[in-house]
């Protein structure tokens, strides 16, 4: 049997979904889209269409074979995950009437199981470029001005990022011959050899958001649509992850960068006022323990990188379903601007925290079995700050994504008067349940005993030995304890908070105020000299005696006066030298030929 590569189906699927007439069976093929994909996955793991169909899913072009299905255990293992969340995610958005919405959110799932996939590195850049088209489309069709700023500001980042990745390549194949995309470990060294390297590794970086490249995500996730985000926070992140481990796994620069991630993004999300900022800058914390694993490159914290990317991507998706959930019901974001929701939206809540116990990484929650693989590889490696910043990011994230944000709002006050406050659609809720459920059961046995089964090495882990469960639930205790004692002195304070995209805002605004302004006077002036100098050129040759009469008598006028001789000095300087630029040319050109 052929094998359809479920990441192509996804995309060429997704454009039928605006022409089905009847609103049920739209739904209902919206729904099947990422379904149909995950079957696929499973009767490819099983065998069903025999070998691995690496060489079946060949396309030669231009002297190269591009791979668009490598099966091996990594890239199966990220596909399952992203197939299972999109399936979540489509549940949680069914009750959105924007076809193109629904459009733009299969074509960026199916993008991403291509890049997954992806056996070359032309193949990883278009659909790497597909996902960051795709999504943008998430954020603006929020429709607010804000949003589509960021948007904006979104699209330029991955651009940014996709021209770094294309030159690398270029680079890389220029030099080698090759575009199968493997390891570059071994093409690092201190030399300009690196350099096709160090670029494809900076346009990996910038879609992780790795700092300080990260500002992108916390402006752009927190406008994007109630729905967008939920995708948002699984795909792209965590794809950029999966192509670390695949290129640069053991570098350790990165094993640095993923552990002050882990506690920068914790420091911001503990000052911010609004519910999904808090959530994007923990998704900058939660992706430097991946990063940090993939630079450490032992077995142990590749495995617990890829674990946890797996149970992030379900109970990340969880905490932005429960505050899109309230987004939804109350059109409110702020944390001054909510409270006092717990009797209105119980169950949100419940499943809110399942997700906030998971992140923390709670005994019986999937973060338990995935997050200390990070931690404990950084002590078996004997790297004592890095294992002591991991572990302060761990409070953080109980005392911000656990406390903070779900006092604020859901018990912290009052409800305003003016918030109208009730449990968010059906839908919603049984995508919330379902992502839920995931979180306990890939958190205890035999759940996370499947999870470990299909990790890229063999574990021997245990995560349930009394020594780590006893030290995970003191610092529960003793960070709720701190934070009950002191809870009615904390206060939510309306602030612009300054992060690394202020230098962008401002450059930015600063270029977009010269185009439109000194570019744009320049050339109006070049327009104005070019239209009069090509009208004299015209009467010069329509009428040249005329133009010899005119000029003479000009000159006449003008000869004695010190502009009219200034002139003259300028014109021959600027003869002088045109004839030294093009001489300059010619001797470069026979050089080179």
């Amino acid at each position: 049997m052929i094998w359809i590569h479920p990441g192509i189906l996804a995309v060429f699927g997704a454009f039928i979904i605006p022409f089905i007439p009847f609103r049920l069976l739209k739904k209902i093929y919206f729904f099947s889209l990422p379904l149909i994909a995950f079957l696929i996955l499973i009767l490819t793991t099983k065998g069903f269409f025999g070998e691995i169909p690496m060489t079946t899913w060949k396309i030669h072009f231009m002297g190269y074979d591009l791979i668009l299905g490598r099966i091996d255990a990594l890239s199966l293992f990220f596909a399952y995950v992203f197939a299972i969340i999109a399936i979540c995610a489509n549940i949680y958005s069914l009750h959105i009437k924007n076809d193109f919405e629904h459009v733009a959110a299969m074509i960026y799932f199916g993008s991403t199981i291509g890049a997954i996939f992806a056996g070359d590195l032309f193949t990883l850049y278009v659909f790497w470029e597909t996902m960051a088209i795709s999504s943008v489309f998430l954020i603006w069709f929020r429709g607010t001005s804000s949003a589509r700023n960021a948007g904006f500001r979104y699209i330029i980042w991955h651009v940014i990022s996709g021209s770094l990745l294309l030159f690398g390549i270029a680079l890389h194949v220029q030099k080698t011959g090759s575009i199968f995309f493997t390891n570059f470990m071994d093409f690092i060294n201190l030399g300009l050899d690196s350099i096709p390297y160090l670029l494809i590794l900076l346009g990996f970086m910038i879609n992780a958001a790795v700092i300080p490249f990260h500002s992108w995500l916390t402006d752009s996730y927190p406008e994007a649509s109630i729905t967008g985000a939920t995708y948002m926070s699984a795909f792209t992140t965590k794809c950029a992850v999966y192509a670390l481990v695949r290129g640069f796994a053991g570098l350790e620069i990165l094993a640095w960068l993923g552990a002050v991630m882990a506690v920068y993004g914790v420091i911001f999300a503990a000052i911010v006022n609004d519910g999904r900022r808090l959530l994007s800058y923990h998704i900058v914390s939660q992706i430097g323990y991946m990063v940090c694993g993939i630079g450490l490159g032992t077995p142990l914290a590749i495995n617990g990188a890829v674990a946890l990317a797996f149970s992030n991507i379900i109970y990340k998706t969880l905490l932005f379903m429960g505050m899109g959930a309230v987004i939804e019901v109350t059109g409110k974001s702020k944390f001054t601007e909510l409270g006092g929701l717990y009797r209105y939206m119980t169950l949100t809540f419940y499943l809110y925290m399942i997700g906030a116990l998971s992140i923390f990484g709670f005994p019986l929650f999937s973060g338990f079995v995935s997050k200390p693989m990070v931690v404990y590889a950084s002590a078996e490696l004997h790297l004592p700050l890095i294992f002591l910043l991991l572990e302060g990011a761990a409070i953080g994230t109980l005392h911000t994504v656990g406390l903070r944000l779900p006092w604020s709002v859901w018990f912290s006050r009052e409800k305003p008067k003016d918030l109208i406050a009730k449990e968010p659609p059906k839908n919603m809720l049984v995508a919330m349940s379902i992502t839920a459920f995931l979180c306990v059961f890939f958190g205890t046995y035999p759940g996370y005993k499947v999870f470990y089964s299909i990790l890229p090495y063999p574990t021997d882990y245990e995560p349930y030995e009394p020594f780590k469960v006893v030290t995970t639930i003191q610092l529960f205790a003793f960070t709720t304890l701190a934070f009950l004692i002191y809870r009615k002195k904390y206060r939510n304070v309306e602030a612009i908070v300054l992060d690394t995209d202020w230098l962008g805002r401002v450059l930015g605004s600063r270029f977009v105020s010269f185009c439109e302004t000194k570019l744009v006077d320049l050339a109006r002036r070049i327009d104005k000299s070019s239209s009069y100098f090509a009208e004299k050129i015209k009467i010069l040759f329509t009428n040249p005696e005329m133009t010899y009469k005119s000029t003479k008598s000009n000159l006449e006028q003008s000869s004695n006066s010190p502009i009219s001789r200034q002139l003259e000095m300028g014109i021959g300087i600027l003869l002088t030298l045109l004839f030294m630029l093009v001489y300059l040319i010619y001797l470069i050109l026979q050089e080179i030929f």
